[in-house]
Formats: structure tokens, sequence, C-alpha cells
């Protein structure tokens, strides 16, 4: 394996463990997929609708998302959200991304480099 194969499998790792609480940021408010996939878009983080439908579905499984559909408009969707239990783990999420952010810059940037970067 050459170091373009160990990086893409890498970022794919990378990405698959911030994915989700990136979904989970976007839905205190009512969302259906396609605007999900675009809101993210336009945000820089990039979902294949094949990777968030399959998502959306464990998350309301598990109970993190509500679900229900519209069926006013020409074609029916189905809109996501937080349910209560959803908004407590994002947010307890939100912590520990905080708590691994610091981590990691610690280990990666030498002390004073990061504040530094941020001027």
């Amino acid at each position: 394996m050459n170091v373009e194969e160990h990086l893409d499998k890498l970022m794919l790792e990378l990405r698959r463990g911030t994915i989700t609480i990136g979904v989970l940021s976007q839905l205190s408010d009512p969302q259906y997929g396609y605007s999900l996939v675009t809101s993210l878009d336009e945000k820089g983080v990039h979902v294949e609708p094949g990777t968030l439908y399959p998502l959306l579905r464990r998350l309301e499984k598990q109970g993190l998302l509500e679900s229900s559909w519209d069926t006013n408009e020409t074609r029916p969707r189905k809109y996501y959200v937080l349910s209560e239990m959803g908004r407590t783990v994002f947010e307890q999420l939100c912590v520990e991304w905080e708590g691994i952010v610091r981590s990691l810059d610690g280990l990666i940037f030498k002390k004073g480099e990061r504040e530094d970067a941020d001027d």
C-alpha cells in the first residue's frame, strides 16, 4: 500500500467518526435528507446521500432523531429533527469533541505554535 492509499483509508476513518456529530449539529430544526446534504456541503462537510440516509435511519432507530412525513408538497419528504435524547447526546458529544481537540492540539502543535497560527 502506498502513501496515498494509507492516507485515503485513514481519512475515511476520520470522516466516519465526525459525520455523526456534523449531522446532529444541523438537526435542531427539521430537515429532510437532501436539504441536509446541501446544508452540510455548504459548510464544507461533504456527505454522500448513500452515507447520509442509512445514518439518519440508524440515528432514528437509536432514538436520537424523530421523523415525520410532509405530504403537502408534490413529493412527500421525510423530515428529521433531534429528539430530546438526541439533544442531550449532541451536547455531550460537543463537550467530548472539545476535549479531544484540546488534547490533540497539545500532541500535534508545540506550545505557542497554535496561538501563532491563529493570529
